[in-house]
């Protein structure tokens, strides 16, 4: 033993009220509910880089990347389509603009409009 260790004394008991450390389950991590009444969104209608192929791509949420990657597929179920998640946007197939509005009014985010012409 080294100068500054002390023996524990711990009786058996003690010692196995305190559990193996190992075992011990993780704290459930508290999910804020998300506050979708300050979000804003436009919704924009593109055929650029696209072969001509029309693409509804959502724009200016700012929520984490994992909570967008799951509001696109959302998204893609709802209105039957393909689509993606890049660069903090959802792509979504064809011209869904209206299933897309009235899908993100229902969520709760009251800016989210039509952009473009």
């Amino acid at each position: 033993m080294g100068k500054n260790n002390k023996p524990i004394s711990l009786s058996w008991d003690a010692f196995q009220q305190m559990g193996n450390p190992e075992n011990v389950p993780d704290e459930p991590v508290k999910e804020e509910p998300m506050n979708w009444n300050t979000l804003s969104a436009r919704i924009h209608l593109e055929k650029k880089h696209r072969g001509g192929k029309m693409a509804s791509i959502v724009r200016g949420l700012r929520i984490n990347d994992d909570r967008l990657k799951e509001l696109g597929k959302e998204l893609k179920t709802k209105c039957g389509v393909g689509g993606s998640v890049k660069n903090k946007e959802i792509i979504i197939q064809g011209d869904q603009r209206d299933k897309i509005l009235e899908y993100l009014k229902d969520l709760g985010i009251k800016d989210v409009k039509k952009a473009g012409a």
